[in-house]
């Protein structure tokens, strides 16, 4: 008997988080990129939760829209040494993305760059 599968595949996890980043990295909002593709920004959310499948047009199209190519979104490109792998790989560090997620709670100003002081304080002691 087939298991039953719950919840979204690994694969369009992956190139969902892939999709954010590299929005992110290219300063574009999710209305933005929507915009840019011709879908509302509540299914560009979709898409980068893997709550919806990105079909193989769509993905052309937001390569297009950002800028690279469907490999690099699909985690296939060429050079193993692309930002977006390299931050792929940085917020796979176990605790990275609690802390991340920890630290945007808190309210933007003082309280952060008093962290962000403290962390990379002990990040340069031995």
């Amino acid at each position: 008997m087939d298991e039953i599968k719950v919840g979204p595949d690994p694969v369009d996890i992956v190139v969902g988080t892939r999709v954010r980043l590299l929005r992110q990295a290219r300063k574009l909002s999710q209305g933005a990129l929507a915009e840019a593709i011709g879908v509302t920004f509540q299914q560009v959310q979709k898409y980068e939760r893997a709550t919806n499948r990105i079909s193989i047009s769509m993905l052309a199209r937001i390569a297009r829209a950002l800028d690279t190519t469907i490999p690099e979104l699909v985690g296939e490109g060429a050079d193993d040494q692309r930002p977006l792998d390299a931050l792929l790989q940085f917020m796979g560090e176990p605790g990275t993305l609690d802390l991340v997620r920890a630290f945007t709670d808190i309210p933007p100003g003082g309280r952060r760059r008093a962290i962000l002081d403290l962390v990379r304080a002990m990040a340069d002691t031995d």
